[in-house]
């Protein structure tokens, strides 16, 4: 009972410090939610996805119910994970914590930066899947040089997360086009102005993001896709065991009018 009342206070921690009310994305004229990639089968895909996690998020995230050694269930050896993915001193089986000063990250971004163990799963709304929000959240920063990050959000307006990705992105800004909606006139994305280019093309961009949130879909439930491969194996059983309990409920009564 006590994991469990802990497991629920990251939840809500979670979505509070990354929650969005959809009223509010309406009025703002926020982005639909882009349908994220379902990576959580591709290999290549996760660990490249793990990679960047490590390598970008890591810093200031942690991944507290997550340990290194599960990795190797992505086709890792221990040592590729002890030479790539394990950046400091730490063990295999220690789990996958920031090394971050949570005052310092308070005093830095005014809240400490949420737990991503299974922030997919907590982000899932009316818009669409966590992974759909994590997609569309990745993928529209932009240049605001009046927030205290220079970065703003389109789906989460005023965030105080950074771009830590924009060296691969590039410097962007939106560009809104006022319609009428309802009687009221509101700004709606028309494109996007790149500025700076980045090490990445938009596609390769796009690509990345989709294996980061693939990982982070696959961290939040490891076993997902063994229990869809038993559940399906487990409805074929019950199919056939129901087709033969049938007849041999029809032969037994069979002289019986």
């Amino acid at each position: 009972m006590k994991t469990m009342g802990f497991t629920n206070k990251i939840i809500v921690g979670l979505a509070l410090a990354f929650g969005l009310t959809l009223g509010a994305q309406a009025n703002t004229g926020g982005p639909a939610w882009d349908k994220a990639p379902n990576k959580t089968n591709d290999m290549a895909a996760l660990q490249n996805g793990a990679k960047l996690f490590v390598n970008y998020c890591l810093n200031c995230h942690s991944a507290a119910f997550m340990r290194f050694n599960r990795l190797q269930d992505l086709g890792l050896t221990a040592e590729q994970v002890k030479d790539n993915l394990l950046v400091t001193n730490g063990k295999m089986g220690d789990t996958m914590k920031s090394a971050i000063d949570p005052q310092q990250a308070k005093a830095w971004f005014g809240v400490n930066p949420p737990d991503l163990t299974v922030l997919v799963r907590s982000r899932a709304g009316a818009n669409g899947t966590g992974a759909d929000y994590l997609y569309t959240y990745l993928r529209t920063f932009y240049r605001d040089e009046t927030r205290p990050s220079g970065w703003n959000n389109l789906v989460f307006p005023n965030v105080a997360m950074p771009h830590v990705l924009w060296q691969l992105q590039g410097a962007r800004r939106p560009v809104f086009e006022e319609v009428e909606e309802h009687g009221a006139a509101v700004h709606v994305l028309k494109q996007w102005k790149q500025e700076t280019p980045g090490s990445m093309t938009p596609a390769q961009y796009d690509e990345a993001i989709g294996d980061l949130v693939g990982y982070l879909q696959w961290m939040g439930e490891p076993a997902q896709n063994t229990r869809v491969r038993i559940g399906v194996w487990v409805l074929l059983f019950l199919g056939v065991l129901t087709f033969f309990t049938w007849r041999l409920n029809a032969a037994y009564w069979k002289d019986i009018k």
